[in-house]
């Protein structure tokens, strides 16, 4: 049976990208199968285990709840029989009356912790802002996934806000990420011309022959096959997998890359398979390669497999969908996949638009500065002022009075 932690983190909140990113170049042994539903956990000893990072502000708060969650057993074996809809509309989060008094109490204990921590941040906010007057439970109103009516106590709602909110940013992240890739690549381009601007004719020349170069030799790599074909499945059982291809068994290779054992091939362990053909294109020595590109292709490869074959999108890969999607058309004769290179990540009037944007940009902030340097300005200046007008009274005050005559003074009887 898969854990609680595992069965969230897929199909509730979908495992978030970044984590991939960050820890794809670490290696760590496939963890020995154990019942999590058999073993019996003091009540003294509820500590939180580490669990992944989604990449979300309220990550923490997240991860602790279901890590808190997964220590009650009624509440797993629920979770093993809902389904991502079920999930979505809330009929998980009523099992919550239902948990153990001691996880109650820590998620209570959990959620009064988070409430505080978003109270700091707004005091923070407020300090920078100059200490105006600020509307606190207005402003935790912003932070969706916990209800704010009740700072106190964990209840139904605060679960089904916090799934429902998790589930909604995730969905969301790589339609965020491809923005954030496009601006990317647009700051190069736009660094890359105002670099030309500062060279004279002959050095222009050189560095186009020079940006040239670099884009043949990149784009001179190897096939790249198409993600999810059989050819590209097929060099994975050879390279990684040290098995003859003509031996490609489709239900063999579904185990081998199940890593976790749980029956379902998840984002990770399924950008783990396009590993190979991104070292085709992209290596961290060489001038002409882009790690960022790296992992927007990488993205992308994800992205196009799971749509072809997450048949019922809930982000994980059964050996079902797996083993139908080996039996169609597009499997065995696939089309040829378009790298990065040939789909550039923005039109030219996108470009056009970015520039615009940041010269406009520019242009606010050097009329910032005009502002700013007739405030420095006139701030000495009236400085100078106060100084002159300091030093006219303190020699008015120090002035030694006229010196008194002797013989100006009465005689004494």
């Amino acid at each position: 049976m898969r854990s609680c932690r595992e069965m969230l983190w897929s199909k509730a909140v979908c495992r978030c990208p970044v984590l991939v990113l960050s820890l794809w170049f670490c290696v760590e042994a496939v963890p020995i199968a154990v019942d999590k539903t058999k073993l019996e956990t003091p009540e003294q000893k509820l500590e939180a285990p580490q669990s992944v990072d989604t990449g979300l502000h309220y990550d923490r708060y997240l991860r602790e709840v279901i890590d808190f969650l997964e220590k009650d057993q009624h509440f797993r074996e629920k979770l093993h029989n809902t389904d991502m809809e079920d999930i979505k509309q809330g009929k998980l989060a009523k099992e919550l009356d239902f948990v153990g008094h001691h996880v109650r109490t820590k998620l209570d204990e959990l959620k009064r912790q988070e409430v505080n921590r978003l109270r700091t941040l707004i005091k923070a906010k407020q300090d920078v802002e100059g200490g105006h007057e600020m509307n606190h439970k207005a402003l935790l109103m912003q932070f969706e996934y916990m209800n704010h009516m009740n700072p106190h106590t964990f209840e139904v709602e605060d679960l089904d806000k916090l799934i429902k909110s998790a589930t909604s940013d995730l969905e969301n992240y790589d339609k965020d990420r491809h923005e954030e890739f496009k601006r990317y690549e647009m700051m190069k381009e736009h660094k890359r011309k105002e670099h030309m601007k500062n060279l004279d004719k002959e050095q222009r020349k050189d560095e186009e022959q020079h940006y040239e170069e670099l884009r043949k030799k990149h784009a001179n790599h190897p096939k790249i096959n198409h993600p999810g074909s059989q050819d590209q499945l097929k060099e994975v059982w050879k390279e990684s997998d040290g098995l003859d291809p003509n031996d490609f068994d489709p239900k063999t290779f579904f185990k081998l890359h199940d890593t976790n054992g749980d029956g379902y091939i998840d984002q990770q362990e399924l950008e783990a398979l396009f590993t190979k053909e991104l070292e085709k294109m992209y290596s961290p020595n060489l001038e002409e390669d882009d790690m960022t590109e790296m992992e927007e292709e990488r993205l992308r490869m994800r992205e196009h497999v799971m749509n072809e074959v997450d048949t019922n999108k809930d982000r994980l890969v059964s050996l079902d969908e797996f083993l139908m999607s080996t039996n169609k058309k597009e499997f065995k004769e696939p089309d040829s996949w378009e790298t990065l290179e040939q789909a550039p990540a923005y039109t030219d009037e996108e470009m056009k638009l970015f520039e615009e944007q940041l010269a406009q940009e520019e242009s606010n902030l050097n009329q910032k500065n005009v502002e700013l340097q007739k405030q420095k300005e006139e701030l000495e200046r009236q400085q100078e002022q106060l100084n002159a007008q300091k030093a006219e009274l303190q020699q008015v005050t120090y002035q030694p009075l006229p010196p008194t005559h002797q013989q100006d003074l009465p005689a004494h009887s």
